[in-house]
């Protein structure tokens, strides 16, 4: 009786604890159900529908943020660079490339819960779309890091994990035709602090 008592409780035990990992893995995980990838950056398009996944939902609820409608716009987020290592604060990127069509885009680095990284500095932890230098070509170079850089600089700080977030507003790739031939900026790691 006492075994079949324990080996209920062990069952039961096994079931509750790998059931709560693999819910707190696919809320944690930035690909998945509804994931679309596009280079190293992955978006959710159905996040803000009613059509949206019931993981979708559950990390927009537990995270407390506004989702974007299908028709206001879509955010990717980055969580490695184009080697495939995970972004560190430690490190400063260059983000480079052209930028799909959209009426206002913006780019912060974030912490692990997608909200921007406290600096502590007086500096705009964003950037957006009608601030920025330009190539001949239209395409921008960003550079990402702690430290000053001439051009276009965003400002990141501390140590640990990293993510950057890129945001369009108003934008035809919200759509799902318009998903077919975009690209994304790239993310090359210049360099890191010892």
């Amino acid at each position: 009786m006492l075994k079949n008592a324990i080996l209920t409780l062990l069952s039961l035990a096994m079931a509750i604890g790998l059931g709560g990992y693999s819910v707190w893995y696919a809320l944690n995980a930035q690909d998945g159900v509804g994931a679309i990838r596009i280079g190293r950056w992955t978006a959710f398009p159905e996040m803000g529908t009613l059509a949206a996944d019931p993981y979708s939902k559950a990390r927009v609820a537990r995270s407390g943020v506004l989702a974007l409608g299908q028709a206001e716009g879509l955010a990717f987020v980055a969580e490695r660079d184009e080697a495939g290592e995970p972004l560190k604060r430690e490190c400063t990127y260059s983000i480079e490339g052209g930028y799909p069509t959209a009426r206002f885009w913006t780019l912060y680095a974030a912490d692990q819960s997608l909200g921007v990284i406290d600096t502590g500095k007086t500096r705009q932890s964003a950037l957006q779309s009608y601030e920025v230098l330009r190539q001949p070509d239209n395409s921008v170079v960003i550079t990402a890091g702690n430290r000053p850089a001439p051009g276009n600089w965003l400002l990141t700080g501390g140590s640990g994990k990293m993510y950057f977030v890129l945001t369009f507003y108003d934008t035809p790739i919200a759509s799902s035709t318009g998903l077919s031939d975009v690209t994304l900026p790239r993310i090359l790691k210049v360099g890191c602090n010892a």
